[in-house]
């Protein structure tokens, strides 16, 4: 029977957003730092500061197993949150490939834009034949979801909704999942050892679940957050990701303070003195999203820049990679009008005024250049796996790495998945092509 007022998948996914903050904040107590110091930046910046950056957040979890990747397909889906893009980060020797769950449409967007990065354990990577037949026996013996909260999932698949009382029981269930366990599910002799193999494998392999290991609000200034971040104490990494600063910003721009060192017990208690370090806090700037073409003009500037970087000296590079990063980016157009024309990035266009009779009203950018329709970047709603890599590493406090590079799995973690990812340049192209549909049938 359906409910006579239940609450929408958007509301459900904002009260979560919420709820994950606060418990994250009462684990982190940085975070809380974090935010007041993202807040001031943005107040800083703009008088008025557009209720979605207030709120917005993304995170971050790394699963064990296909069974755990469907389920949280699943549980995502609650707050209507699906899988965008397959990310392969064996290319950055990190065992793990990976999806974005976020909402797909402006609207849901506006409403509230949380998304969570999740990144699923490739076991085959561990070379160690036996390490990895122990790693996926542990995995087996573990139940990330409390019964209750599968029992909810199974409820909203059934009758499509939640009340309001069920979708605060549903939150409540669902948070345990990502809750902080500082007892580790092993002995620390196997700790070492998954820690040796690779310290994201002891991260996925050793704990009761996967805690959430960032969730990173938006900023509108990063160097300032950079910089602020030391002023406040925080353990700041080197340098920004992504693309330089820029009179356009584009795609995504992340730092973060470096990773917490965690005390941890091992076998219920049975060994003390261990530490762990993966948790940790990160903030971004987000830009305009790219087309394939602007995504190709990026990627062969930031691999123009590595191979440059690459044959600098250790001191040189410290002084000088992020002015070469800035050199080799002048070769990317920085101004709207050059973007939209030369089809490097996606827009929504908006009619201002009565179109002038003498322009053809099905010729956008006709409409475009008269002054009656005016222009909006889509904002870059996923991820670099490149970037994600480099705050991984950072955090991780790396002492073991893969001496060997994988190929891409997609076919694989979409059968773990239950489902094809959406390909991200279909939905931003969608949302430029809805526009113009819009513009010119008003305009007619």
């Amino acid at each position: 029977m359906a409910l006579t007022d239940p609450v929408s998948p958007d509301a459900i996914r904002a009260m979560f957003a919420s709820a994950l903050s606060s418990m994250y904040r009462r684990e982190v107590p940085q975070y809380g730092t974090l935010l007041k110091l993202v807040s001031d930046i943005n107040h800083q910046k703009h008088q008025h500061v557009e209720h979605r950056i207030e709120v917005e957040r993304h995170g971050a979890i790394r699963l064990g197993t296909p069974s755990e990747l469907a389920m949280m397909r699943r549980l995502f889906s609650v707050m209507g949150m699906h899988p965008v893009g397959y990310y392969d980060l064996t290319v950055a020797s990190l065992p793990v490939h990976a999806t974005c769950f976020r909402p797909l449409t402006q609207e849901a967007l506006a409403y509230n834009p949380f998304r969570v990065f999740t990144s699923l354990l490739r076991l085959e990577l561990i070379q160690d034949e036996s390490l990895r037949s122990q790693a996926a026996e542990i995995l087996s013996k573990r139940d990330i979801f409390t019964p209750r909260c599968v029992e909810l999932i199974e409820q909203f698949e059934s009758q499509g909704s939640f009340s309001k009382a069920t979708s605060t029981e549903f939150i409540k269930e669902a948070l345990e999942t990502f809750r902080w366990h500082k007892t580790s599910t092993v002995d620390m002799k196997t700790y070492r050892a998954l820690r040796k193999a690779h310290p994201l494998i002891a991260d996925v392999v050793c704990f009761k679940g996967p805690h959430i290991n960032h969730l990173t609000p938006r900023v509108m200034d990063i160097e300032a957050a950079q910089t602020e971040m030391l002023r406040y104490g925080l353990e700041a990494k080197d340098a920004i990701e992504g693309p330089p600063p820029r009179a356009c910003p584009i795609l995504l721009r992340q730092t973060s303070f470096l990773a917490l060192d965690e005390a941890i017990a091992f076998s219920e208690g049975e060994e003390t003195g261990g530490s762990h370090k993966a948790r940790f806090g990160e903030i971004e700037q987000r830009g305009m999203a790219l087309t394939p073409k602007g995504r190709r003009l990026y990627d062969d500037l930031i691999n123009e820049w590595r191979r440059a970087v690459g044959k600098l000296s250790t001191e040189a590079k410290a002084k000088s990679q992020e002015d070469l990063l800035v050199k080799i980016f002048e070769k990317f157009p920085d101004d709207l009008d050059t973007l939209r024309r030369e089809e490097l990035a996606y827009f929504t266009y908006k009619p201002i005024d009565k179109v002038p009779q003498v322009f053809n009203t099905k010729d956008i950018d006709a409409l475009v250049r008269s002054g009656a329709v005016e222009l909006e970047p889509i904002t870059y709603e996923d991820f670099l796996p490149v970037s994600a890599a480099g705050i991984f590493h950072s955090n991780l406090g790396q002492d073991g790495g893969m001496s060997h590079i994988a190929a891409a799995d997609q076919d694989s973690f979409e059968i773990s998945l239950g489902c094809t990812v959406k390909k991200e340049f279909e939905l931003y192209s969608g949302m430029q092509e809805a526009s113009i549909r819009k513009c010119l049938e008003s305009s007619s």
